[in-house]
């Protein structure tokens, strides 16, 4: 699994003029579901990005997680961070997880980060979505599991 994670202020996704999903100060999380990811990978990067301290404390500094602020997070399913740009000018989607998958490792994740707390919003899965936010910093990281392209996060 492949995760664009960024701080923000507030963000919401809207499907058709609807707005699905809102939070206040939070993590966005776009989430890419690869073929091989597993049940596990999901619950390994629910608990990461729960725990992930990118919050300043009274002191400037990222120590808190956003259960420590009481921040959100807002997940929309996102297959296009696994595309593979390197041959050509169109992406490759070859390492994408089938519609199927994908969702249900999707909403496996949601489930988890659920499980510890963190209220979550979410897009439409196969939906098309806008996406509005305010980042704050900017702080924008990409988490990996640690199966994903050989790397060796933890």
């Amino acid at each position: 699994m492949l995760a664009c994670v960024q701080r923000v202020s507030k963000a919401s996704v809207t499907v058709d003029g609807e707005v699905v999903g809102r939070i206040g100060r939070g993590l966005l999380v776009l989430l890419g579901v690869a073929a091989t990811d597993t049940a596990a990978d999901a619950e390994w990067l629910a608990q990461k990005l729960v725990g992930l301290r990118v919050f300043d404390d009274a002191e400037g500094k990222m120590n808190l997680s956003a259960a420590d602020v009481h921040g959100a997070m807002l997940v929309v399913s996102q297959f296009t961070l696994l595309g593979d740009c390197s041959k050509g000018r169109r992406p490759s989607f070859t390492r994408a997880a089938p519609p199927e998958l994908a969702e249900r490792l999707y909403e496996h994740f949601v489930s988890c980060v659920r499980q510890h707390g963190l209220p979550v919003a979410t897009g439409r899965f196969r939906a098309m979505m806008q996406v509005a936010l305010v980042n704050d910093g900017p702080v924008t990281l990409l988490v990996e599991t640690p199966g994903a392209r050989g790397s060796q996060t933890s």
